[in-house]
C-alpha cells in the first residue's frame, strides 16, 4: 500500500457522513472553549489534519459517522463531491491550528473566539447542511483560482452522482 493510497480523501462523499462529523466537532469545540485547555485544542486540531489527509479513514470522528452515526442515525445517503469537503477541512485545521498557537501562546480568550468561528460554521454544517468551506472552494472555482480539474463534478450537474436514500 503507497502512502498515496493512504492518504486520500473520499470521492464522493456521504454528505450525512460530514455533517455528522460536524455535529461532533461543535461538541468537542464547545467543550473545549469552556475548558480553555491547549490539550483540548490540540484534540480539535489533530482531528481535521486527520481528515484532511485521509478523510474518515484515521479520524475517530470520522470513523463514528461513517459506520454509526449516518448508517443508523440519518439512515440515509447523500453523495456529493469530495474536493469541497477536503477544502473545508483544511480551513478547519487553519482555524483549529490558530486557536492552538494561540491557547500555548496564553491568549486563551482569542483562542476561544476564533474556536467559536469554527463552531458556528461546523454548526451550519451540522444543522442545516450548509458548508461553508464547500461554498467558498465553489467561490474560488468560479474565479479560476481552483482549476475546474480538482472538482468537474462541482461545476457540471451531469458528472454528479445521483443522491441515495437507503
Amino acid at each position: 500500500m503507497s502512502a498515496s493510497s493512504v492518504f486520500t480523501f473520499p470521492n464522493p462523499v456521504n454528505d450525512y457522513a460530514a455533517r455528522s462529523t460536524a455535529g461532533l466537532v461543535v461538541a468537542l469545540a464547545i467543550v473545549t472553549i469552556v475548558v480553555n485547555h491547549w490539550a483540548l485544542y490540540a484534540l480539535v486540531a489533530i482531528g481535521f489534519l486527520l481528515r484532511v489527509l485521509s478523510g474518515p479513514r484515521f479520524s475517530p470522528f470520522g470513523q463514528l459517522s461513517v459506520r454509526v452515526i449516518a448508517p443508523k442515525v440519518w439512515r440515509k445517503t447523500k453523495l456529493v463531491p469530495g474536493p469541497p469537503k477536503r477544502f473545508a477541512q483544511g480551513i478547519g485545521l487553519v482555524v483549529s491550528t490558530v486557536a492552538l498557537i494561540l491557547s500555548v501562546l496564553g491568549f486563551g480568550p482569542a483562542a476561544q473566539i476564533v474556536l467559536g468561528v469554527l463552531v458556528v460554521a461546523a454548526t451550519l454544517e451540522f444543522a442545516l447542511g450548509f458548508c461553508l468551506g464547500c461554498t467558498v472552494f465553489g467561490f474560488l472555482q468560479r474565479r479560476g483560482i481552483i482549476p475546474e480539474t480538482v472538482c468537474e463534478a462541482c461545476n457540471n450537474i451531469s458528472l454528479r452522482s445521483p443522491a441515495h436514500t437507503g
